[in-house]
């Protein structure tokens, strides 16, 4: 058996999350049932994180175990005619017996995106908010994160992880021509958890939190003190970063 890396992207519109779960539609058990088609054998898929109901992801990765595959290049073209459209296979390719997914990524980069004006352009991919957004405001708010390591406010309740701890390695807003983006990287993210903090950044930056607030709802380490998650359909998986000695294959 070879372990072989995919290279894929999802619209996560239809789909219940990418992890397989009973009686649901999920990114994974859609692409398991065609790569145990095409494979003639079955599949099973580790990916790189867990993107919830609704989330995208521009660049998301996956590893399989699989008897060796005489052309990636072509099964990668099969599968796209197989697959629904909103999901796309750019590549695969053989890694390291050893190398994983999800344990061997040492970062995840995410995109949420807010318009300020409505858009009938942007009503997939983007949250629509009214009235003024203080962005210095949010990117000072922003700052705090940094110091520290313990994300409870932010997480969904009753999840079963061994730790909510985090490693935040950037999180800022960035101001395009008709978006603002909020951008994250972490070594890790808890379930829900881009969601919840832009939620409880925008209050700030429309006046109904000040910066030690948000600082108190870090602290206070209770879901119930920080602001509403935002809707699914604006956040982006946009990166994951792996060591390239393991990354660029065998």
């Amino acid at each position: 058996m070879k372990r072989y890396f995919l290279h894929l992207a999802y619209n996560g519109k239809a789909y219940h999350g990418w992890q397989v779960q009973p009686g649901d539609t999920t990114v994974q058990g859609v692409l398991e049932h065609c790569l145990s088609l095409k494979l003639k054998q079955p599949v099973s898929l580790i990916g790189c994180g867990r993107t919830d109901t609704g989330v995208n992801a521009r660049n998301f990765y996956a590893h399989f175990d699989s008897e060796p595959i005489a052309d990636a290049a072509e099964l990668v073209h099969r599968l796209n005619v197989f697959l629904p459209n909103d999901i796309t296979v750019f590549s695969c390719w053989q890694v390291a017996p050893d190398f994983h997914a999800r344990f061997d990524a040492l970062s995840r980069t995410y995109h949420y995106y807010v318009t300020r004006k409505k858009n009938p352009f942007h009503i997939d991919d983007a949250l629509y908010v009214y009235g003024d957004i203080d962005v210095e405001r949010m990117n000072e708010a922003a700052q705090i994160l940094f110091e520290y390591s313990d994300f409870t406010s932010f997480s969904k309740l009753h999840t079963q992880v061994k730790t909510n701890n985090c490693s935040i390695m950037e999180a800022r807003w960035l101001e395009t021509d008709d978006l603002l983006v909020f951008r994250i990287k972490a070594d890790r993210f808890l379930r829900n958890m881009v969601r919840a903090v832009v939620g409880t950044l925008l209050e700030v930056g429309k006046g109904k939190m000040d910066i030690a607030g948000f600082r108190s709802v870090i602290e206070k380490k209770d879901r119930c003190s920080a602001g509403t998650s935002m809707p699914a359909h604006a956040l982006f998986l946009e990166e994951v970063s792996y060591p390239l000695d393991k990354f660029n294959g065998v």
